[in-house]
């Protein structure tokens, strides 16, 4: 797990983010075209995940180049639509961008729909789109169980998730490639969060290993600017009987693995909160981890006021059942 400062300008305290703001001026101000394209492209490239739009107006203020910004727009959106695995929705199905529907040309390719398009990111809007046929062999049919079943697992336990599976042909070797994304992007609440897994495994007779990654991260912005990412990398073996079977056993291993995986990181993250809470504290007290309703606390001892003498009594009956 790592966390890091972000590049987000508008997410910073005010001075930090003026003073950013003064040192990013002064370096563009004094580089050359081809490298001020260069910083522009690597500043948006690290953009966060639903976080594109809101850099690139942010340095837009700066530069005030259209032709400039637009062109490394174009770029660094293609670059971060395969990145986070950008969902799309083509005549009702849903798309997830990624390096593996990459055509050349800033073109991506859907295999639902036949489709390859380009895809604008700051207008959130399809182009130039062509149609292309697919020869319908065994390895189709297959893909298309297999997203059968992904779609059932994905519905069933993510709110708003997107899967699709593609195909990809190495050295004459078919592989099968699924993609799982789902976010949950609060700018207004000053937080954003993504989640996004891919599983690849060949097409093979009767034994196949499965290559997956789960990818996790989330970034907060309220008077700090933390970015967390936290991703684990899995091998697996399945047998192969027949395609039904096949589909089935991989959707329940994408299950198993991303459950695990879930666990892990609430544990994770569990164990950093009280590890924060001790350093906060000078010495280590009983956590009970509940609420405490102090309002009720003090109605309850029934508090009475001396001041005269400066001391407070208590009703020893009801502080007596309180303690017990």
């Amino acid at each position: 797990m790592t966390s890091s400062g972000g590049s987000e300008l508008a997410r910073l305290p005010a001075f930090m983010e003026a003073l950013l703001l003064l040192q990013l001026i002064m370096a563009l101000s004094v580089l050359s075209r081809k490298d001020k394209e260069r910083v522009i492209r690597r500043l948006l490239i690290q953009a966060p995940p639903g976080e594109f739009v809101n850099a690139f107006d942010d340095l837009c203020l700066l530069i005030r180049d259209e032709k400039l910004m637009h062109h490394q727009g174009e770029c660094a959106g293609h670059q971060h639509c395969q990145k986070y695995s950008v969902p799309l929705s083509i005549d009702g199905n849903p798309v997830l961008l990624s390096h593996h529907n990459v055509m050349g040309d800033f073109r991506f390719f859907d295999y639902q729909s036949k489709l390859s398009f380009k895809y604008d990111l700051l207008q959130n809007q399809l182009k130039d789109i062509q149609s292309h046929g697919i020869i319908r062999n065994e390895t189709e049919y297959l893909r298309g169980v297999v997203l059968c079943a992904l779609k059932l697992y994905v519905n069933d336990h993510y709110p708003k998730g997107n899967c699709n599976v593609l195909r990809k042909t190495v050295k004459n070797k078919e592989y099968l490639i699924a993609c799982i994304e789902d976010h949950s992007y609060e700018t207004g609440e000053c937080w954003n969060g993504l989640w996004k897994s891919k599983w690849i495994f060949q097409v093979n007779p009767f034994l196949t290993q499965v290559t997956g990654r789960i990818y996790v991260q989330a970034h907060f912005f309220r008077c700090v600017n933390l970015h967390t990412e936290i991703s684990k990398d899995l091998k697996e073996s399945l047998e192969i009987v027949n395609q039904a079977q096949l589909a089935l056993s991989f959707a329940r291993l994408v299950e198993e693995q991303e459950n695990k995986f879930q666990a892990a990181v609430l544990e994770e993250l569990q164990e950093l909160s009280n590890e924060a809470l001790r350093k906060i504290l000078r010495r280590d007290l009983p956590v009970t981890r509940t609420l405490i309703n102090w309002q009720r606390i003090l109605s309850d001892l029934n508090l009475v006021m001396y001041p005269k003498l400066g001391y407070v009594s208590y009703s020893r009956s009801l502080l007596c059942n309180w303690i017990i």
